[in-house]
């Protein structure tokens, strides 16, 4: 029996299923040829219970005496009651339906022990597999004793997860190499940049006027330098935040959030339109981030509408989403595919403005469970779409 179940192991999903259509193709036989017997016996039984019938002749001897118990020969159909030619017709069409359901119940039954023997464990192993990997968990592994096509895929699925922890890991390795690389970078430029600035103070005191503009030129290039290396330690640090949630009224937040796009858009010169699209009167989030991502896309809205900025705060099943759009050209279409990138801008001239506005609020969002979408409006304009998901889910 041993070796008859280390074979059965061994064999193919091919060969394994072949293997349970026939045991239960044999089962199928079995159970119609043992249907047919029973149902046959039993008409037999019935017909040797009726009683007997015609007249009874007996053999005699040349004496005259009867020799054994006689026979009848009979003269009239026999006399069967109702409730026995009911059960014969039974007995006769009962082989007849049985032959189809048992083939039927035959089949799912190898359909159902096949999954169980050689399917339910390694899809489920599969299964668990691919939730950890979706969770980013790579510290496990993925094990499968039969050596049949669901062994070499799940062979081939543990060799693809440690190859994506071992390129995780480098890639981890390597974003913590930059940050230490430009947080060096952003250090070591501080204390030329202050030379620089001392020297061009000192050339924009001379009295010869092609010197001090030549300062003033350099001035505004050392502005851009130092405004550039605290962006960097910006990125920095923005990489390390990680949201406190808390239950914030929503009415309080929302009040925050007009008060100041309201105030950056006269400022601009633009009309802000505001649209309230909550339920709940609480929300477990961050409030600050919120209160950030949109004054971030505010600013960025305004520099480009022409008009109207519209702000929507909007509740969802698993959180909020904050709309901002404008009726300005919108982004352009190579712009557009890379807006969400750091130090990427439409703009020619970058003056004060690095391109980090967007990439911001797409860390923040992608820290608070969410994310940053951007899109162009029609027939102009162009809209940024941030989502925070709830705290209480994200736990």
């Amino acid at each position: 029996m041993g070796k008859i179940r280390t074979w059965a192991r061994g064999l193919s999903l091919r060969g394994s299923l072949v293997l349970h259509v026939i045991v239960f193709t044999m089962i199928a036989l079995g159970l119609c040829y043992g249907t047919e017997g029973v149902c046959s016996h039993a008409r037999e039984a019935i017909y040797d219970a009726l009683p007997p019938w015609g007249e009874k002749y007996y053999l005699t001897n040349e004496k005259g005496e009867r020799l054994g118990e006689g026979g009848y020969i009979g003269t009239a159909p026999r006399v069967i009651s109702e409730k026995d030619e009911r059960l014969l017709r039974v007995l006769a069409v009962l082989p007849m339906v049985a032959d189809p359901v048992y083939s039927g119940l035959c089949i799912l039954a190898a359909a159902f022990v096949f999954y169980r023997n050689r399917l339910r464990e390694p899809l489920g192993e599969l299964k668990r597999a691919s939730e950890k990997i979706a969770a980013n968990d790579l510290d496990f592994s993925l094990r499968y004793g039969r050596a049949d096509e669901l062994g070499d895929l799940c062979a081939s699925f543990e060799t693809m997860r440690a190859a994506l922890r071992d390129s995780f890991s480098k890639m981890w390795r390597q974003m913590e190499e930059r940050r230490r690389l430009n947080a060096a970078f952003a250090h070591d430029l501080r204390t030329p940049l202050t030379v620089l600035r001392g020297c061009d103070e000192l050339l924009q005191g001379r009295e010869d006027a092609e010197v001090r503009t030549i300062a003033a030129a350099m001035g505004r290039h050392i502005d851009r330098m130092e405004r550039y290396v605290e962006s960097m330690g910006q990125l920095r640090r923005l990489e390390d935040r990680q949201p406190e949630y808390r239950a914030a009224l929503l009415e309080d937040l929302l009040g925050g959030l007009s008060e100041s796009a309201d105030m950056i858009c006269r400022e601009n010169g633009k009309i802000l339109c505001l649209e309230d699209r909550t339920a709940s009167k609480r929300l477990c989030l961050d409030g600050a981030f919120l209160s950030e991502v949109s004054a971030n896309l505010v600013a960025n809205a305004v520099r480009y509408a022409s008009k109207r900025v519209t702000l929507v705060l909007e509740e969802q099943e698993a959180g909020v989403a904050l709309r901002v759009a404008d009726d300005g050209p919108g982004f352009g279409e190579e712009v557009l595919h890379q807006a969400l990138e750091p130090y990427v801008t439409g703009e020619e001239k970058r003056g004060e403005h690095f391109g980090l506005g967007l990439y911001i609020c797409k860390v923040l969002c992608e820290s608070h469970g969410g994310w940053l979408k951007v899109e162009n409006r029609k027939p102009q304009g162009a809209k940024v779409t941030a989502f925070f998901q709830n705290g209480s889910k994200s736990r």
